[in-house]
């Protein structure tokens, strides 16, 4: 068990030290969903099986992933949706806060769904950024390389792959190495 929690490890401190910026927001979204979800379920059927420790600790380990995502907002390059970000995000914290001190699951359920929806917006967000990069870096065999390697896909030994068709709604820039998080803009 020990090996494969340090091998856990050692691939998880790899994953977050090569991610783009826009991989770690995503996987701070992760880590607060999954809290989210072990919370809920320590505080599932009668007292007898309830886990009032294990919802403590899920409920403040997502309160703190929503604390992350409040301080990284760029408001000033974000403008007004960093802003209302931050009061949605501002929001949910007080949700876990009451949650955390009622032991009962329903808020904890509704910040779940908020961060699904937000995950799931941004993940939008982050593949139209990749595909317009693509579409207007068509050389880069690399990317085409990385993005097959995403979706899955075999990479044969040439390394093309057919290429997406989408067009550029916008110029992108390529995705940036880990840094703090900053609303795109």
């Amino acid at each position: 068990m020990e090996n494969r929690n340090s091998a856990q490890y050692t691939y998880q401190a790899t994953q977050i030290s090569t991610a783009t910026k826009e991989q770690l927001l995503l996987i701070t979204y992760d880590i607060g969903i999954k809290a989210c979800r072990t919370a809920e379920a320590a505080l599932a059927g009668d007292d007898t099986k309830k886990d009032f420790g294990l919802a403590n600790r899920e409920i403040i380990r997502a309160q703190e992933v929503i604390r992350e995502l409040m301080v990284t907002l760029n408001t000033d390059r974000g403008g007004e949706m960093a802003k209302s970000l931050v009061r949605l995000y501002d929001y949910m914290y007080q949700l876990l806060v009451d949650a955390n001190i009622k032991k009962e699951p329903d808020n904890i359920r509704t910040v779940r769904g908020m961060l699904e929806e937000l995950k799931e917006t941004w993940e939008g967000a982050l593949v139209q950024l990749l595909q317009d990069y693509q579409a207007a870096h068509p050389e880069d065999e690399d990317f085409k390389t990385a993005i097959s390697e995403l979706k899955g896909e075999e990479v044969p030994a040439s390394k093309t792959q057919p290429q997406l068709k989408v067009q550029p709604a916008r110029p992108a820039a390529a995705p940036q190495k880990a840094g703090s998080f900053t609303l795109a803009g």
